[in-house]
């Protein structure tokens, strides 16, 4: 790294355009020198083990010791490190005009926990008389039982080239629709120049789970359009109700057509070995390992 030689770009590391685009934005800005002057070298690290889902102690010896390349990756994780990157990397691709505004769509996919990551718990104290009940997770940590079992659920909002721009993990049995609001308040994009962050996009869509009242209500007052398919038992259960039901809900299958590419987002995150089964025994590890995915991401052209 020092001495103004230029790396050797690896299976799966950064290449020279991406670390351009990524040495700026990072803590010291990349620099050679001091105590971030490994930057490249540990995050091709984390890359590696991101993108393969080998065991801390099992990533490549080229990247340095294996227990440096994990705690900057957890330590990143819980400082926010990660988020903040994000954060300016999808300032710089929205003054590109990189970020498709015109439409997002909305989803969530299940990544299975590894039994690794099922140790972050809290059992309940066992009483004498009474059956056993079984280990229960805590909420904050992203972990819950569903029909694939124990999982995490990442819920996001994507844009048309197929990259997510906003986030959020909960246990794998939440529904969809109460997190719909949730996930857009984290939509927040800042500008390089002066003016509010861009949190509003100019179009919605999103299949039947996201479909409520409230969830309508809120998109009108923020005055986003969306395209929501209506389940047939809310709309059976508008009509019954007659002039009280409200009108009916309206539909673009021409508009609903894109709604793949959210769906393409998701098949782009998971491929990511490491974010489409969950090893990260705490949410916030786990947390960081998608938004860096979702670096990658932007980071290519």
């Amino acid at each position: 790294m020092n001495g103004g030689t230029v790396p050797e770009v690896g299976r799966g590391d950064l290449t020279h355009a991406e670390w351009a685009r990524l040495a700026p934005l990072l803590p010291g800005g990349g620099l050679p020198g001091g105590r971030w002057s490994d930057h490249r070298m540990v995050i091709n690290g984390i890359l590696s083990r991101l993108r393969t889902d080998v065991p801390w102690r099992d990533v490549p010896s080229q990247h340095g010791p294996w227990k440096t390349v994990y705690e900057r990756h957890r330590r990143w994780s819980a400082d926010g490190t990660w988020d903040k990157i994000l954060r300016l990397l999808l300032a710089h691709a929205d003054a590109e005009d990189r970020i498709d505004w015109s439409m997002v769509g909305i989803d969530s996919t299940s990544s299975r926990a590894h039994q690794h990551a099922a140790r972050a718990r809290t059992t309940p104290p066992r009483i004498p008389g009474l059956r056993a009940r079984p280990p229960q997770h805590r909420a904050d940590e992203g972990l819950g039982r569903s029909r694939g079992g124990l999982t995490s659920k990442i819920h996001l909002v994507g844009e048309g080239g197929r990259r997510p721009v906003a986030f959020l993990i909960t246990p794998g049995q939440w529904g969809d629709a109460p997190q719909l609001i949730p996930v857009l308040e984290r939509l927040s994009v800042p500008r390089l120049a002066t003016g509010r962050p861009r949190t509003r996009p100019d179009h919605l869509s999103g299949d039947k789970a996201y479909s409520s009242r409230r969830n309508r209500r809120y998109l009108r007052r923020r005055q986003i359009k969306h395209t929501i398919a209506e389940p047939r038992s809310q709309r059976d259960n508008r009509q019954r109700r007659g002039r009280r039901g409200g009108r009916p809900v309206g539909f673009d299958k021409t508009i609903c057509r894109r709604r793949n590419e959210v769906e393409r987002t998701i098949n782009a995150l998971k491929n990511f070995r490491a974010v489409a089964t969950r090893y990260d025994k705490r949410a916030y590890v786990f947390h960081g390992t998608v938004a860096l995915a979702t670096i990658r991401l932007w980071l290519r052209p």
